[in-house]
């Protein structure tokens, strides 16, 4: 049998949800990148005007957002925030500077996480993020871990931005992503770094798709073994 559920975790663009989505193709399974969530959340909040620091305001903001999943063009779970679709905001420079300051937010997490791990229990789930092997799914019975240097992550997040037609720089996407790391890595609550039990794949000179070959050969295996 399959793992039911994979983990994808990982630095900000590192390839999770381009890998995470063609494996889920390949295994017509369901994928969902949760930092969606928090990008979309993240938009809510600049939109209201409210103040990153607040966290009981923004406890509460988030407590009464409706977190709605569609199955988008691509075959992979988008976000509607209050029935909204703004999946061509997550990626904005205000967005990018703000999310880790509402991600680390334990009150925020905890919403999150269990709007995620309800998706899980459908099984068949490809779910990415920064948490999913340590915090949201634990016992996922395949955990991913994806690397590549700053720099490397930099550029590929600087062209993505650029086809989105976003006005920016290298320097500047450069900037923001070791910025993002370091919140990232060093918040109190669900700090980003491999599970225990995570498989570490590499990503700096690979392919796209030698990236998903690596992961579907240890789905194989994974199949292999518990039959």
């Amino acid at each position: 049998m399959k793992p039911q559920l994979i983990a994808i975790d990982g630095p900000v663009a590192v390839g999770k949800s381009s890998a995470g989505s063609l494996l889920a193709k390949g295994l017509g399974y369901v994928f969902f990148d949760t930092g969606t969530m928090y990008r979309a959340f993240t938009w809510k909040t600049l939109k209201s005007g409210s103040s990153l620091e607040d966290e009981t305001k923004l406890c509460h903001l988030v407590s009464t957002t409706t977190f709605d999943f569609v199955t988008s063009k691509e075959g992979y779970l988008s976000v509607l925030i209050d029935g909204e679709d703004v999946s061509q905001e997550l990626l904005s420079p205000r967005v990018e500077r703000s999310v880790s300051l509402v991600s680390r937010i334990a009150g925020v997490r905890h919403i999150m996480v269990v709007e995620q791990r309800k998706l899980a229990q459908r099984g068949k789930v490809v779910m990415a993020g920064r948490d999913i092997g340590t915090v949201v799914l634990p016992w996922a019975e395949l955990k991913i871990f994806l690397t590549a240097s700053t720099e490397e992550r930099a550029r590929r997040r600087y062209k993505e931005l650029l086809e989105r037609g976003e006005n920016t720089s290298l320097e500047t996407v450069l900037a923001d992503l070791k910025n993002r790391d370091e919140t990232d890595i060093n918040r109190a609550i669900s700090p980003l770094k491999p599970a225990d039990d995570a498989v570490i794949i590499d990503t700096e000179n690979f392919t796209l798709e030698q990236i998903v070959d690596k992961v579907y050969a240890l789905v194989t295996e994974l199949e292999f073994r518990s039959g």
